[in-house]
């Protein structure tokens, strides 16, 4: 197997390499412009390479993503916090920041983070399109509009017409994913989680297991007061409102259906 470690940057990377088989290990540099690095990987492929990648995340390489993924190797995603911290030479360049990776991984020492994979993402993108779309209808259903504004307003209802069977698709297309993820289908158990709502989570959450504890899942998706804190007096104020605000949108949402369907005595819908 080829272990690489990877110092991205939006039009080059730097990587460092080593062949476990023979030791071989060499240092290159690959513009992404041209295509020298696509081509790289993908001559490694032709030549039946395994292929291990490590490197820090960033949110400029969903390309360089993608094409691992279609290549079949391996992509290790690093906590730039914990790499920092690993660092031992005070020479930052580089080269030493691809080395550094190529290190961590073969001491088998690289923190590495959950990533969802790209099928995840696009996922991702069919319940973000939904929940846009049901937005815009709100606002056409609460727009109020004067007599004079008979064309606006019929134009607008017109373009609701449209709106609505697009949703009832996107909907549908939702709750059969949901079907497929016994996850989804255990969420769903829970008063007020729909399928919507427990797609989104499962999806975004990804593996439970990399949050040692509940307030650090509340702290991700931006549940937790904001703070202010100063000698000695603490102030909290709203929610921070960091991370996924789908999700958080739709959590919201979900506790407060469960809530009135618990006074009501009876849980229904599909949120």
């Amino acid at each position: 197997m080829m272990i690489i470690g990877v110092d991205y940057h939006p039009s080059f990377q730097t990587i460092a390499f080593l062949m476990e088989e023979t030791g071989e290990c060499g240092e290159q540099e690959l513009n992404h412009s041209d295509g020298q690095a696509e081509k790289f990987y993908r001559d490694l492929k032709q030549r039946g390479i395994s292929v291990r990648v490590g490197m820090e995340a960033t949110g400029y390489s969903r390309w360089f993503e993608r094409l691992l993924a279609e290549l079949g190797f391996e992509l290790w995603i690093g906590d730039p916090a914990e790499i920092k911290a690993k660092r031992v030479k005070k020479q930052k360049n580089d080269h030493n920041d691809a080395r550094l990776l190529r290190r961590l991984m073969l001491e088998n020492n690289f923190p590495q983070i959950w990533v969802p994979r790209p099928e995840n993402r696009d996922l991702r993108q069919l319940l973000w399109h939904r929940h846009r779309l049901v937005q815009m209808r709100r606002r056409i259903m609460k727009l109020p509009l004067a007599p004079w504004a008979s064309r606006r307003r019929q134009e607008l209802l017109e373009l609701l017409d449209r709106m609505n069977p697009t949703i009832e698709e996107l909907t549908a297309a939702v709750e059969r994913e949901a079907r497929k993820r016994p996850e989804v289908l255990r969420l769903m158990t829970h008063p007020g989680v729909g399928p919507l709502t427990a797609l989104a989570y499962v999806l975004i959450i990804g593996t439970p297991t990399r949050f040692p504890r509940g307030k650090q899942i509340s702290n991700y998706v931006g549940m937790i007061p904001s703070e202010e804190s100063s000698a000695g007096k603490q102030r909290l104020g709203h929610i921070s409102k960091q991370g996924n605000s789908l999700l958080r949108f739709l959590l919201v949402e979900a506790a407060q259906f469960g809530s009135y369907a618990g006074q009501l005595g009876t849980v229904h819908g599909v949120k």
